[in-house]
């Protein structure tokens, strides 16, 4: 989910996803407690949240409920959809996914458990620093909008700032890491249809192996997030957009090749995307780890939080004397467009102001918006009118979740959305000077917390709007979005610092009877004639060296029939000299891949291809392949199964 894209379905896995979350209470007062979730996925969810919050409920009361909860998304563009309870999320992954829905839930809960079974006393440092080299700027042209004045107040168009804490028990000893660093998770592209967390899954993947010796992926003590943040207009491909055809910059403004959008692509730094993926995700762990090596300075203060809802769709916000409104949801023209990490089709550009006769006669088929509507939206035009649109239900929010956490001296500002890189700056200024002006110390430290808790697309500033790149054209509560949000985080702001509470604001709609799914379940499975499910297709050779792929094929079945999302699919062991084999890599390890084709879509045949490249300095010796996998039968029954290649030799 993320690039929009319906031809790019789930075929296997390239990293697994996994939810970090972490509780910090005040020392002093138990119930003044926070928690914040990073979790692999696209973006925050409402009804995910919603529903995390109902079952927490049932294990500890309400001791964590939707204000003191923030689930936030690390925004990977690699991880299933139909998730979201608003129809426009879930159009290109046939509507909503029930399984994967109860799969982000039942995770988000245990890591939550986890958690709270793991509290202890403890401190946390506090360090920042300059990260270059690892994100640009995809909409320079709308950046460039913004004040001349303002401008120059930055050295880069994007920020460079990593901001990370380092949490530790009274006795010194590692707890875990959590840092913020704005880049889209685009390094992996539209082509791809492996499950990964992208570049901030494998920078966490990296720190947690550092920090968890002898662990396999997830299941050390130490947790390491590579949390999201104001990455609107930021792009992990540092080569910049450049046309497919000739190899020559793309037009600028429109971000087009010979009129056309589609072959317009950003890439890089590396030759391919899985490569740029570990370079980009490799630069975050290395200043993650030299900041958190050398953090020394504590947070002090208390834990308190404040959250509440309000209706986005028509908040009044005053600028100056003059008291202007936010729109109903609406996104643009240049929304079709897509971005340089993922084109879209047909023949959108971005930096279109103006519509077409063809594409409002075609909109109009869907609904037909209202004046009002498009006068608020201006100069936006608009292609879909999705706040006006409720058949089958709602295709957009209008109550969302606005929260600021604070630690210590540190506030979280938890934002429904997609930041551009000025929008946060001005946000992050505006909380800050509110904090200070009511009592916060000089050294307060405020930082942007992205996508969480509800996704309404981005945030632009006014200026940025009037170009209506894609950022723009998918800001969708209209051109005084960004200044509503502001408005919104210095009244939350000012409560916090003074101690004083605000109204919840009004309820979230739940939709969860109410979805509609598309997406055809697993009927069954079958093994060819004469075959079963585990065996051999390919086997391995007798001997590999260091830095070569071992490749291995195996009859199986539909991954969805896996109900645990801690099972592994596949397995690297390693025969000891007392003959036990040990597992040594799996399915959630950078090095391997899992790979599933459904060979004969009528008689239910699967088969799986299983990579593993050999890393430097593995051990030499003997090792196989196993495969894990799940068949379903045409009665619903689910049965295990497994298979395991020959073994063979690795040498250095």
């Amino acid at each position: 989910m993320g690039y929009a894209n319906p031809s790019q379905n789930s075929a296997g896995i390239h990293l697994k996803l996994y939810s970090r979350a972490y509780i910090i209470a005040d020392i002093n007062d138990n119930r003044q407690r926070v928690v914040f979730i990073s979790a692999d996925n696209c973006m925050g969810s409402q009804i995910v949240k919603l529903e995390v919050i109902k079952r927490l409920k049932k294990l500890y009361g309400d001791l964590y409920t939707e204000k003191n909860l923030c689930l936030s998304g690390t925004h990977t563009h690699s991880a299933p959809g139909g998730f979201q309870q608003f129809v426009m999320f879930d159009i290109t992954s046939l509507g909503f996914v029930y399984q994967n829905f109860d799969a982000i839930v039942q995770g988000v809960v245990k890591s939550v458990q986890r958690a709270h079974d793991n509290l202890k006393p403890g401190n946390i440092m506090i360090n920042e620093g300059e990260l270059l080299h690892s994100n640009i700027n995809r909409s320079p042209s709308a950046y460039d909008n913004n004040p001349p004045k303002e401008k120059k107040k930055y050295k880069y168009n994007v920020d460079k700032n990593m901001l990370l804490l380092k949490l530790l028990d009274t006795n010194g000893n590692d707890i875990g890491m959590i840092n913020w660093f704005a880049v889209h998770c685009t390094s992996m592209n539209n082509t791809n249809k492996l499950i990964s967390s992208d570049n901030k899954g494998y920078a966490s993947y990296l720190f947690e192996q550092k920090m968890n010796p002898g662990f396999r992926p997830g299941q050390g003590s130490f947790v390491a997030a590579f949390a999201q943040s104001n990455e609107g207009d930021v792009s992990p491909n540092t080569r910049g957009p450049h046309c497919q055809d000739s190899g020559k910059p793309c037009d600028r403004d429109t971000s087009t090749c010979h009129g056309k959008n589609e072959l317009c692509v950003a890439s890089g730094p590396g030759k391919n995307m899985v490569e740029s993926t570990q370079i980009i995700g490799k630069q975050q762990f290395d200043k993650a780890m030299h900041l958190y090596q050398n953090a020394s300075t504590p947070l002090t203060g208390s834990v308190r939080f404040i959250h509440q809802y309000v209706n986005m769709s028509d908040y009044t916000v005053n600028i100056g004397q003059e008291k202007v409104k936010t729109c109903k949801p609406s996104m643009g023209y240049s929304f079709a467009a897509g971005t340089t990490d993922g084109p879209g089709t047909f023949n959108f550009e971005q930096g279109s102001t103006e519509g077409s006769l063809f594409w409002d006669a075609v909109r109009d088929l869907i609904h037909d918006p209202s004046k009002e509507l498009i006068d608020c939206q201006k100069p936006k035009p608009i292609l879909l009118p999705t706040g006006e649109i409720k058949t089958p239900y709602a295709w957009h929010p209008d109550v969302v979740d606005t929260q600021i956490f604070k630690i210590g001296n540190l506030a979280i500002i938890a934002v429904p959305g997609e930041f551009s890189t000025m929008s946060g700056r001005r946000t992050r200024d505006a909380v800050k000077q509110t904090l200070i002006a009511n009592g916060w110390p000089e050294d307060t430290h405020v930082v942007i917390a992205g996508l969480s808790n509800v996704y309404t697309h981005y945030i632009t500033t006014f200026e940025e709007y009037e170009v209506q790149r894609y950022e723009g054209a998918s800001t969708i509560y209209g051109p005084h979005t960004l200044q509503a949000y502001i408005q919104q985080f210095k009244i939350l702001a000012e409560a916090l610092a003074m101690g004083k509470s605000v109204t919840p604001g009004p309820a979230p709609p739940f939709l969860l009877d109410k979805q509609i799914s598309l997406l055809p379940p697993v009927i069954f499975d079958r093994a060819p004639f004469g075959k079963e499910f585990g065996d051999v297709v390919t086997d391995v050779r007798n001997k590999y060296k260091a830095n070569t792929t071992v490749v291995v094929s195996f009859i199986s079945a539909n991954p969805r029939n896996s109900k645990n999302p801690e099972n592994n699919f596949l397995s690297v062991e390693y025969k000891s000299k007392d003959g036990q084999w040990t597992q040594v890599y799996n399915d959630a390890d950078w090095c391997t891949r899992f790979e599933w084709i459904r060979t004969h879509e009528l008689l239910g045949e699967s088969q799986v291809n299983i990579y593993w490249d050999i890393p430097t300095g593995v051990q030499a010796g003997l090792y196989h392949i196993q495969h894990n996998g799940y068949s379903k039968h045409f009665t619903g029954s689910i049965t295990n199964f497994s298979g395991t290649s020959s073994t063979f030799e690795v040498t250095n």
